[in-house]
């Protein structure tokens, strides 16, 4: 590189940055950042901090367990998300089409936490488990809604990848507040001010909420379904037959879901279904049976509409109760798949694999670091708590923020691609602390960070796993944040709610399908082999990174602005 390019790259950089700076002042990604704070809150004190909560109101492990059931509703929120998508709530509608459910999300799971202040988990732990239950549900629908605001009100200044950048900061910020301060709060006022301050926390977010803006041309473009009984759109018969297959399978789905939940709740201690077990076995089936094959079933009728087969030639006036149930049911389940596999035709194909691999190489082992931290290498809590919780989620912050200046540099795609290649890479960080951790030592070592820790109380063993974390986490941070930059883009306006929820639950498909597997590996043939084969795993998803790269290049088009007619 001459000394001219890498003055230039230097300008271009800092250009993207101040880019970056100025896009902060905007409403729009000031609300996106209360919006990322609010959705990671509820969660971080549902499902983590609560169980500190129960442990210290010595509930038994039994009991605890059941908990770990609200974890359903986030796992699969989207079997609900058509219901969101088009339900308007009565007075709150006057919010707006997304606002109503957020400002309602927020208030009652303020009032949740409110309520669980006031009671003895321990003496009350029917009401406690009821009330977690609701509050989950809540925080699942609110992160549905969330998600589809960011879709609807992105423009030319409040870019996607700004609001995703964001997000992902106020999301990580919670994370802490949520987490350790709420921990750190614990010990010196006890946990009933603790969730009784959160709870005001989260009504207050409820209050700022109301001003929050709102895509009114998005709401009166999906006002009506009468375009679905005009000439050139599919025959209402064949729509009777998409809807029919993908809504029982969208019922059996949910049924499934709810049946565990009754079983697990119903049932003594020691009859209840594993939880766990359910979600890594029926959460792919279930994946599979409610996103992969009614995206195929999409894919047909798009097809055929195309190509102007079983479409009417003449408007079809509704002449029952009944047409009005398939229009309204077609629009609010199969259209949304329709029209995103319509809009990408064969290119649905790269973006589906390259949804389904771009995190592999995180979720298919994340369920292990624990295990490795802890046996393989023999930390303590304490360490791992240190170099994990406090420092990895700093180094993840930092690496949200960096992907966001980078994007205003260097483009989504390219962001995208290099968050794929980081992530594969740092698996070699790992693979190194599997073999004694020389290189770690030696660039902690180099850089003075072994100092560092060392004059806050740690020595050179924590300072090399927090090197390892940390620079895994800032790669996690800039392919997080594209993630969500670019499921937001493929989401058209209209359907948000529904492609996104649909979308996002495929992120977690195979690595969950694989855990299994990487289990055994690790029991047979150890951490190191496994770290270079999850390296060379997250390679796939760069070629695909690389195809869609060329793909939306050749398209010249972007596709957050393209939108249903």
């Amino acid at each position: 590189m001459t000394a001219g390019s890498a003055a230039t790259d230097r300008v271009g950089f800092l250009d993207g940055v101040r880019r970056f700076g100025r896009s902060l002042k905007q409403p729009k990604t000031a609300y996106m950042m209360l919006f990322g704070f609010s959705s990671a809150l509820p969660y971080a004190l549902l499902l983590g901090t609560l169980y500190a909560w129960l442990s210290d109101a010595e509930v038994d492990l039994e009991t605890m367990g059941v908990f770990s059931l609200i974890g359903l509703t986030y796992a699969f929120k989207f079997l609900w998300s058509p219901l969101i998508d088009r339900i308007s709530l009565p007075i709150l509608r006057k919010l707006g089409r997304r606002k109503q459910w957020i400002v309602l999300a927020q208030f009652l799971l303020g009032g949740i936490m409110m309520l669980l202040s006031t009671l003895d988990p321990k003496g009350a732990i029917g009401v406690f488990s009821l009330l977690a239950g609701i509050g989950a549900f809540a925080s699942a629908t609110q992160d549905v809604v969330v998600d589809a605001w960011r879709v609807d009100v992105a423009d030319e200044t409040a870019t996607l990848d700004t609001l995703s950048t964001v997000y992902q900061l106020g999301y990580r910020a919670a994370v802490l507040v949520g987490g350790a301060l709420a921990l750190f709060l614990a010990d010196g006022f006890g946990w009933p001010t603790v969730y009784a301050l959160m709870g005001a926390i989260l009504m207050g977010l409820g209050v700022v909420s109301l001003f929050a803006p709102e895509n009114e041309r998005v709401e009166a473009m999906t006002e009506s379904v009468d375009q679905l009984r005009q000439p050139g759109e599919l025959n209402p018969r064949i729509r009777a037959v998409a809807l029919g297959v993908v809504g029982l399978l969208w019922l059996w789905a949910l049924g499934n879901v709810v049946q565990f939940m009754v079983r697990s709740l119903g049932a003594d201690p020691e009859a209840r279904p594993d939880s766990v077990a359910f979600v890594s076995v029926q959460g792919p089936v279930i994946v599979i049976a409610t996103v992969v094959i009614p995206a195929m079933i999409a894919a047909w009728l798009a097809v055929m509409q195309r190509q102007g087969k079983y479409v009417l030639r003449e408007a079809a006036p509704r002449t029952h109760w009944s047409d009005a149930v398939l229009d309204h049911g077609y629009r609010a389940l199969v259209l949304p798949l329709t029209e995103i596999m319509g809009r990408l035709g064969w290119a649905a194909i790269l973006v589906l694999a390259l949804v389904l691999s771009y995190r592999i190489t995180d979720t298919i082992w994340g369920t292990f670091a624990y295990p490795f931290y802890l046996d393989a290498l023999g930390y303590t809590k304490s360490e791992v708590a240190v170099a994990s919780k406090f420092f990895g989620v700093g180094a993840l912050m930092l690496g949200v923020a960096l992907g966001g200046m980078l994007f205003a540099w260097m483009g989504r795609m390219a962001v995208m691609t290099l968050g794929a290649l980081t992530a594969a890479l740092t698996n070699l960080l790992y693979a190194d602390l599997a073999r004694g951790g020389m290189v770690m030592s030696a660039v902690s070592d180099y850089t003075g960070f072994s100092w560092l820790v060392a004059h806050l109380g740690g020595d050179e063993r924590l300072a090399r796993l927090m090197v390892a974390i940390g620079g895994e986490n800032i790669a996690g941070g800039i392919a997080g944040t594209a993630l969500v930059a670019y499921l937001s883009s493929i989401t058209s306006k209209g359907y948000s709610a529904v492609q996104y929820a649909l979308l996002s639950s495929l992120t977690f498909l195979v690595g969950t399908l694989g855990r299994g597997a990487l289990g055994k590996m690790i029991e047979t043939q150890g951490y190191y082999p496994i770290f270079i084969f999850t390296t060379l795993l997250g390679g796939v998803a760069v070629v695909l990174c690389l195809l869609e790269w060329g793909r939306q290049a050749r398209a010249r088009v972007i596709p957050v602005q393209v939108e249903p007619e």
